[in-house]
């Protein structure tokens, strides 16, 4: 393994309000950097004292930080020699002999990337990514539709798009969410996005900035924490029970502390499937008129429900004084290729994500938007709607019945209600980032769950999505992922 040197200093961003220790802060930063492969296998840490200078805290402090990195794995201290980088993912490190090297003295501002190292990488059975087999979307229909529009008109490549998104797209999902939601909105009160991602990021760019404070659930989207992290927010987790977010504690937070955003993936939330009770999300929106913070509540799947009544209401539904930011995705269940979402909102919340977008990006692609009107506005959306619950109902249940038959003794998990995922626990002494890298070997990929904490990361959990592989696939890869955590356990020491 060759020794990269981080070259000199290093800063990071410290929140001295905070109830977290500066012990704690620094661990988790660095943590976060090393998950995300910003410091890479082998990268030396800068020295106590030259961390203790840049970041205006005592020598003794990062000792103990250090100390805490090396007993979760993170690190190795050699005596004489400094701290490196001792990550647990065996990396390949393309890049780590290179001529590219001195760019990792130049500063930078992102804290965490989880979300790109998820994505990155390709495996024979893939159960770490939250999409839908292409086989269950309306891709001919799709391609069909953007023909005719070119054919129709030509000259609509020649063409941007506004930067709030095409006045006829905006109408046809003001009336899909009417439908599909019950959320009353106007054509005006919609910004057309590139995905729900890029929402988020509006949202955060708009509203956070270094030490706001943002509430999320616990564990909650990994994407959405690389977001807030870097924007330099101060994240509060609330953890996750059977009825979702646990809005009591919640209450209690909010008396000592000013959140400005709550995050929320309320309806089947990624990843633990869990659903918010009507009853906890009256609560919610209680809370935020109290104290007067936003909510953004992404609800990328609420029509991917198995039982025969749908889920509570969206938070946007219940909303009756403007705190709730709506984002909406249509590529996951549609067009991926297309990266459609929608955000909802109102007054000077609106105009000032308006004014962001148009910072961000000139528009969306006209052609993608014109293509999905028909099918949004069609009973073709309906009975591709029906169709793809049945399917993604009967992938569910052969997991379920996979784990049931396979799953070693330890190994429980929540049974969803709707969306992709199943939230999968070992014993509470596992690692899943160690399993991950034996799956990997074998060619399965799925989420750790220290991808999903905002703060320091509970090891133990896993994220499988069962929507993208065939089924075939999904029988053979299941029962081999359960042989490795039967392998894994019987090999892991038992617990003192």
């Amino acid at each position: 393994m060759k020794t990269i040197t981080v070259g000199g200093p290093m800063e990071i961003k410290l929140n001295r309000q905070s109830d977290q220790s500066l012990i704690d802060q620094i661990s988790t930063i660095l943590a976060e950097k090393i998950r995300s492969e910003f410091l890479q296998e082998g990268s030396q840490l800068p020295s106590i004292r030259s961390f203790s200078k840049e970041n205006q805290v005592s020598p003794v402090t990062v000792s103990k930080a250090y100390a805490l990195l090396e007993r979760n794995g993170y690190i190795e201290v050699i005596h004489g020699k400094g701290a490196f980088v001792r990550n647990k993912e065996q990396r390949s490190s393309n890049e780590s002999g290179s001529d590219y090297n001195w760019q990792l003295t130049i500063p930078d501002y992102i804290q965490r990337s989880q979300s790109m190292l998820n994505k990155r990488m390709e495996y024979a059975m893939k159960f770490s990514s939250a999409t839908i087999h292409p086989g269950l979307l309306p891709s001919v229909y799709l391609v069909n539709e953007i023909v005719a529009i070119l054919q129709a008109d030509p000259q609509i490549v020649a063409r941007y798009g506004t930067v709030q998104g095409d006045e006829d797209a905006r109408k046809a999902i003001r009336d899909y969410v009417k439908t599909y939601s019950n959320i009353a909105t106007t054509p005006q009160e919609i910004i057309v996005t590139n995905g729900v991602q890029q929402g988020i990021d509006l949202v955060a760019k708009t509203f956070i900035g270094p030490g706001d404070i943002v509430i999320t659930e616990a564990p909650t989207y990994t994407a959405a924490i690389d977001v807030f992290r870097n924007r330099g927010a101060h994240i509060i987790p609330i953890p996750v029970d059977e009825e979702g977010m646990q809005t009591a504690l919640l209450a209690t937070l909010c008396l000592s502390k000013q959140p400005k955003l709550i995050y929320t993936n309320p309806t089947f939330h990624n990843p633990t499937g869990t659903v918010l009770s009507e009853a906890r999300r009256r609560e919610l929106l209680d809370l935020a008129q109290q104290y007067g913070f936003l909510i953004v509540e992404d609800d990328s799947w609420n029509e991917i429900y198995f039982d025969d009544n749908p889920p509570p209401p969206p938070l946007k539904a219940l909303d009756t004084s403007g705190h709730v930011i709506y984002l909406k995705g249509f590529s996951k269940t549609l067009a991926p290729s297309c990266r459609i979402g929608a955000i909802l909102s109102k007054g000077t919340v609106h105009q000032r994500l308006l004014s962001a977008k148009s910072s961000a990006d000139s528009g969306n692609p006209l052609l993608t938007q014109k293509a999905l009107i028909p099918f949004l506005r069609s009973d073709r959306m309906h009975a591709h709607l029906e169709k793809l619950r049945i399917a993604l109902e009967i992938r569910r249940d052969q997991t379920i019945a996979l784990l049931n038959k396979h799953a070693p003794k330890g190994v429980t998990w929540i049974e969803p209600k709707g969306g992709l995922n199943i939230w999968v626990s070992l014993p509470s002494n596992g690692n899943t980032d160690e399993l991950l890298w034996k799956a990997q070997q074998k060619q399965i990929t799925f989420l750790p769950s220290t991808a999903c904490y905002p703060g320091e990361p509970q090891y133990h959990h896993l994220r499988i999505s069962y929507s993208y592989p065939e089924p075939h696939d999904l029988t053979q890869g299941i029962i081999k992922l359960c042989q490795l955590m039967e392998s894994y356990l019987q090999d892991m020491p038992p617990v003192r």
